[in-house]
């Protein structure tokens, strides 16, 4: 239960990690920091004012018991920094959160883990690395780490749930789907890996709390890979964080006219490693002759399908108008066409009537 007192001190206003652990250490547990009378806690000469009255009225306002059973009852559990289940990596940073809350299987935290960012503002080109960059290294046993923000992590967390497992970590409670585009999204995370914040369930995104949120996603992950970002960006922060950890950080270069590579291109002019694929990130831990690589095996196209295909490419979109001159196909027939290949998952549509051609996948000959 001792988890659970540390859960109801961090939800005392003004009362911090810092404080928290000053407080453990002077009265030896949380449930007896918490349950401390006035008396008791002003001997202690470790509250402001301030700090005090919150804590006072906190122990007479927040109800323990019907806490704990409202976050059983939506299947959110906690970990302490003093359990053995508590991240190994995550302990070695600066400052690590006393408290993860969690939906789903905290053991892939466990795993090695490699974390992907990058921008929300994105391109196709961006998108189509992502998706392939979380679905290979999922593949080969990795638990991809991620914001699930909108964009480049939400498209490396999409792909890693088809190879194997992602961790998600939220800026916000976990209870809270953020963006609310991505509810499916985070259900089947939780399914499937784990969703995860330092914040108490019910606690809602504020612009403060994503820099924090990004150091538990570069400090979970032996190395983070940044895909597309601004010169001035989360990612680019995110990376920092890495590197002030002693973890390796990666890029994938981008256009040099292109504002959303800037930040990618600057990290590689400063020392990340340049990389292409997922199998540029796995040459540096497991070896050339231990990477899985993914295949979707060959497609069964139809003559029609083939076609569309062919004219597709992975990061240019082409409009279905672009698409009936260069096939000469009639719009309703090319829409159909379209529609069976994006159940098939060989075709994604990046905006309303674009498509690229997702890679990974071949042809039949």
């Amino acid at each position: 239960m001792e988890k659970y007192f540390l859960a109801a001190l961090q939800s005392t206003t003004g009362i911090g990690s810092e404080t928290i652990k000053k407080l453990l250490a002077h009265f030896g547990k949380a449930s007896v920091a918490w349950q401390a009378s006035k008396t008791e806690l002003q001997a202690s000469n470790l509250l402001n004012l301030s700090q005090l009255k919150n804590l006072l009225r906190q122990q007479k306002t927040f109800d323990l018991t019907s806490q704990v059973e409202f976050w059983q009852k939506k299947e959110i559990k906690i970990v302490s920094i003093f359990e053995d289940d508590y991240p190994s990596l995550l302990k070695e940073i600066y400052n690590p959160p006393l408290l993860l809350f969690y939906r789903g299987k905290m053991e892939v935290c466990q795993k090695k883990c490699l974390a992907i960012v990058g921008a929300r503002k994105f391109s196709a080109y961006g998108r189509s690395i992502a998706h392939n960059l979380g679905r290979d290294l999922a593949a080969n046993g990795y638990t991809v780490v991620s914001g699930a923000a909108y964009g480049i992590d939400t498209a490396a967390q999409k792909g890693a749930l088809l190879g194997g497992t992602t961790a998600a970590v939220l800026g916000c409670g976990v209870d809270i789907a953020y963006p609310r585009e991505n509810q499916r999204l985070l259900a089947q995370i939780a399914e499937q890996g784990v969703v995860l914040s330092e914040y108490l369930p019910g606690t809602r995104p504020k612009a403060g709390y994503f820099p924090a949120r990004n150091r538990i996603i570069s400090g979970l992950s032996r190395g983070v890979v940044v895909v597309e970002a601004a010169r001035r960006s989360g990612s680019l922060i995110t990376a920092e964080m890495a590197l002030n950890a002693g973890r390796d950080v990666f890029a994938v270069p981008g256009s040099i006219y292109s504002e959303q590579s800037e930040g990618c291109n600057h990290l590689i002019q400063e020392g990340a490693k340049l990389i292409t694929s997922a199998f540029d990130v796995l040459q540096e831990y497991e070896g050339r002759e231990n990477i899985c690589t993914f295949s979707a095996g060959k497609l069964n196209l139809t003559a029609e399908e083939a076609k569309v295909y062919a004219v597709l490419t992975p990061d240019k979109p082409l409009s279905l108008d672009e698409l009936v001159a260069k096939l000469r196909m009639r719009v309703s027939h090319i829409s159909f066409v379209l529609l069976q290949m994006k159940l098939k998952n060989i075709v994604t549509e990046v905006s309303t009537g674009s498509y690229i051609r997702r890679t990974g996948e071949k042809t039949i000959e």
